[in-house]
């Protein structure tokens, strides 16, 4: 077998993608509403928020780290954020673009998970902490400050220029069938661009290296020249920067801010990711499989939906797709790390 198609197939990608198109076939065949445009836009619209957390989680689990606080952190940046622009009267748009305007909510609640994201950073780069006890820990404090600090509860309106940016549409779709009209918001130019920045930066600069080095082996990567701390430091800020992004999206598309909506996601999220191939021991994955794994899980949901079975089973669908996943992906490794071996011996 040619060496580059054997190299891809010893990754998640092709099993995934192979998954998803025959999922798809079967709820056609079942349902006859997959491939109609609507459902289709749907999907896009659903994978909006979780793979802006996915592409979050990727870097934190490629690094040999995690983050289960990245819910909690959007949730309190969302909602201060929204809060103190209520609280000022501001009418005007919530991202800088030709189209959209200034940029002020945005910008606060992409500057406010940076700082929460530093406080992780800080814990688990420069102290050098578990990053599964630290991010446990401040999921709990950002939720304190939200619902102790704060006082959160539901905000059902929210600032013009959120609103009018989560209902404008970047596509529309109609479904001949039945009439339904669905529309994909311009949130998911965010997703778009977020992912290319962070395939950018992961694959081209040296701080994207230095995250695939230190989630191999942190003492190989400071000999390589790596600087360990920072680089966990910076990242765990970037991670913050993009969950808060997620946050405002995730307020602009449901068109009101509940507090504790995103809470929760975070196992779903990691599981995608995982799925996707994205070694948990750190080093190994690619965004591509971060995002077709995370794409997977939302559309077992949704054709669980479309096939009319109660949505008490997503849970046992999802459960079952995690565990086969996984078990794929420790399959893989397992696969890899044996022709690794034979290749040693055979060059010796």
């Amino acid at each position: 077998m040619n060496k580059k198609v054997k190299k891809i197939f010893q990754s998640n990608e092709p099993y995934i993608f192979l998954i998803i198109i025959l999922l798809g076939i079967v709820v056609q065949i079942r349902s006859g509403q997959f491939f109609t445009a609507n459902n289709i836009v749907d999907l896009l619209s659903a994978m909006i928020v979780p793979g802006l957390f996915a592409i979050a989680e990727f870097m934190a689990l490629i690094a040999g780290g995690i983050d289960v606080s990245f819910p909690a952190l959007a949730s309190l940046s969302a909602y201060a954020t929204t809060k103190f622009l209520l609280d000022k009267n501001y009418e005007g748009n919530v991202i800088f673009c030709p189209t959209f305007g200034d940029g002020s909510a945005d910008y606060l609640a992409i500057a406010i998970g940076a700082v929460l994201g530093a406080f992780n950073g800080y814990f688990i780069g420069y102290l050098n902490l578990n990053a599964m006890i630290v991010t446990l820990g401040s999921a709990s404090i950002f939720q304190g400050i939200m619902q102790g600090t704060l006082r959160a509860n539901q905000l059902s309106v929210i600032p013009p220029g959120m609103k009018s940016f989560g209902t404008a549409a970047f596509l529309t779709a109609t479904n001949k069938a039945n009439g339904l009209t669905s529309i994909l918001p311009y949130t998911f130019i965010i997703l778009v661009l977020v992912c290319a920045v962070m395939h950018f930066v992961l694959h081209c600069t040296i701080f994207g290296r230095g995250i695939y080095a230190i989630g191999g082996n942190p003492q190989s990567a400071h000999t390589a020249g790596f600087n360990v701390k920072r680089t966990k430091f910076i990242m765990y800020i970037i991670i913050g920067m993009i969950a808060s992004a997620s946050g405002i999206c995730r307020v602009c598309m449901m068109q009101q801010m509940h507090p504790t909506n995103m809470l929760g996601m975070e196992m779903n999220i990691i599981a995608g990711v995982v799925l996707g191939g994205v070694a948990l021991t750190g080093g190994a994955g690619t965004l591509t499989g971060c995002i077709l794994g995370t794409f997977l899980i939302i559309l077992v949901q949704n054709s669980m939906i479309l096939l009319g079975i109660p949505t008490t089973w997503s849970d046992v669908f999802v459960g079952l797709v995690i565990v086969i996943g996984v078990s794929l992906t420790a399959w893989q490794s397992t696969r890899t790390s044996k022709s690794k071996k034979k290749a040693v011996k055979e060059g010796a």
